[in-house]
C-alpha cells in the first residue's frame, strides 16, 4: 500500500530557545534535563513513522507523552519546530498557510475529544460546515450532509440541535462532519474518551464498521491500551515525546520493547489480542487422491507429528489421519488414505481470536485454521494456544531496539 502520511525527525519544542533545546537533544539530553537548563518543554522529539493508505494508526501513551501535540503537528494546528510531514508525498511544512488551509479542507479532517459542535446550528448544519467553508453550493452540501448522516445512522436527527443528542450521538455528528468533505485522512484526538464506557465500546464498533465501508487513513490518539488493541492496525507507543515502539498489536504485546511498554501490556487478555493466523503452524496437509498411507507415514516422521490434516482437491480439510489409524488400516487391508480419516475435527477461521477457541482445546485434537475461502491455512495445537496466553517478557538485554 502507498504511504499516506510520513513523519521524518519531527520535533516540537515549546519555549523561548528551541534551538538550544534541539542542540541538547542531539547531544543526548533528556526531556527533564532540557527543561531544567533551558526552561523549554520538548513535547515531540525526532518522531519518525510511515502510515499506509487505509490504515488505522494508533498513537498510545500516558498523559503528557506528546500524543495530542504530535497529531496537531500533522495538520499544522501546532507548528513543528523542525522535521518533515509528508501528506501524499507533499511536505506540508514547506508550503504557505494558504496551502495548509486547502489541505485541511480537502485532505484532512479532525475529530475532537469534546465533540466541538456548534450548539446554535442543527445537526445538518454542523455536518455541512466543512463543505460550506470549501464553497460548496447549498444544495450540494445539504445532500452530502444527509448522505453522511445516513452513513452514521443519524439521518432522522438532521434538523435537531446538539443539546438534544446523547454524547454518543454528538460524537457521531462530529465524525459525520469530518467525513462529509470526503478527506483521505482522519485525525482523531481522544475521540471517544469523553464517552461512558458502554457508549465508547459502541463507538469503537461503529468506527470499525465504518472503516470497512469507507477505508480512510486514520490517526487515532488514545491513552487506553484496550482501545488501541481493538482499533489499531499498528500502534505507536509514545513516552516523553519519543516513539519507543511501533508495530501491530500482537507484536506490541508479545515483544514489548522496554519496561514502559511491558507495563501497558501486563494485564491484557492475550487471548483477545492474538489471532489464529498469528500463531498457527503452516504444516502442509495431506491430499486425498494423491497421498497414500505410506506417504502419510513418511510425512509424519518428517514433521515429527502423530497426526496430519487431509484436504480435498480444493484445499478444504476433510479429516485428520492419526498414526494409530494408519496402522489399523494397514492391518485391516484398507490401503486407501480415506479409510483412515477421522472426520470429526475442530476448525476455525484464521481471523478468530484464540480466546474463542478455549472450548475446542478440551479433546486435544489439532485445530484446522481456514482462510477466507474455507481452505486449509495451517494448524493450531491446544498447547500452542495455552503457551501463547502466558506472557513471555524478554530480558532487558534481549529486547528489540527501535530502528
Amino acid at each position: 500500500m502507498p504511504v499516506k502520511v510520513r513523519a521524518e525527525r519531527l520535533s516540537k519544542v515549546f519555549g523561548d530557545s528551541p534551538g538550544a533545546a534541539l542542540e541538547m537533544l542531539d547531544g543526548g539530553a533528556s526531556k527533564d534535563e532540557i527543561l531544567r537548563e533551558t526552561g523549554n518543554v520538548v513535547a515531540v522529539s525526532e518522531v519518525r513513522f510511515d502510515i499506509e493508505e487505509g490504515e488505522i494508526f494508533m498513537v498510545m501513551g500516558l498523559s503528557g507523552s506528546g500524543k495530542s501535540t504530535l497529531v496537531r503537528c500533522l495538520n499544522r494546528l501546532i507548528e513543528p519546530t523542525c522535521g518533515d510531514v509528508l501528506i501524499d508525498g507533499e511536505n506540508i511544512l514547506a508550503v504557505d498557510e494558504g496551502r495548509v488551509r486547502e489541505l485541511r479542507r480537502t485532505k484532512m479532517s479532525m475529530v475532537f475529544q469534546h465533540f466541538a459542535l456548534f450548539p446554535h446550528k442543527s445537526v445538518r448544519e454542523n455536518v455541512e460546515f466543512g463543505l460550506k467553508i470549501r464553497g460548496a453550493a447549498p444544495a450540494e452540501r445539504g445532500a452530502a450532509a444527509l448522505d453522511t448522516l445516513r452513513l452514521v445512522g443519524l439521518e432522522d436527527w438532521a434538523e435537531h440541535y446538539p443539546a438534544s443528542l446523547s454524547g454518543g450521538m454528538q460524537q457521531r455528528v462530529g465524525l459525520a462532519r469530518a467525513l462529509a468533505t470526503d478527506p483521505g485522512i482522519l485525525l482523531m484526538d481522544e475521540a471517544f474518551s469523553a464517552l461512558d464506557p458502554l457508549i465508547r465500546r459502541d463507538m469503537q464498533d461503529e468506527l470499525l464498521d465504518l472503516q470497512r465501508k469507507v477505508r480512510k487513513t486514520i490517526v487515532f490518539i488514545t491513552h487506553d491500551f484496550h482501545e488501541a488493541l481493538k482499533l489499531g492496525d499498528r500502534i505507536a507507543m509514545m513516552r516523553d515525546g519519543k516513539i519507543v515502539q511501533v508495530g501491530p498489536p500482537e507484536e506490541i504485546v508479545s515483544r514489548p520493547a522496554d519496561d514502559y511498554v511491558v507495563d501497558f501490556t501486563r494485564d491484557i487478555d492475550r487471548g483477545r489480542v492474538f489471532s489464529c493466523a498469528s500463531i498457527m503452524r503452516k504444516i502442509p496437509p495431506l491430499q486425498l487422491g494423491k497421498d497414500t498411507l505410506d506417504t502419510a507415514t513418511r510425512r509424519m516422521r518428517q514433521e515429527s507429528r502423530d497426526a496430519l490434516h487431509v484436504v480435498d482437491g480444493e484445499g478444504r480439510p476433510r479429516g485428520i489421519v492419526h498414526a494409530g489409524a494408519i496402522a489399523r488400516s494397514v492391518q485391516a487391508g484398507e490401503p486407501d488414505l480415506a479409510d483412515a480419516l477421522l472426520d470429526g475435527f475442530p476448525t476455525t477461521p484464521e481471523t478468530a481470536r484464540i480466546a474463542d477457541l478455549y472450548t475446542m482445546c478440551g479433546d486435544g485434537l489439532p485445530i484446522a485454521v481456514l482462510d477466507s475461502r474455507g481452505a486449509y491455512a495451517g494448524v493450531l495445537m491446544p498447547l500452542d494456544i495455552l503457551t501463547k496466553l502466558t506472557p513471555d517478557v524478554p530480558d532487558p538485554g534481549t529486547r528489540r531496539a527501535m530502528p
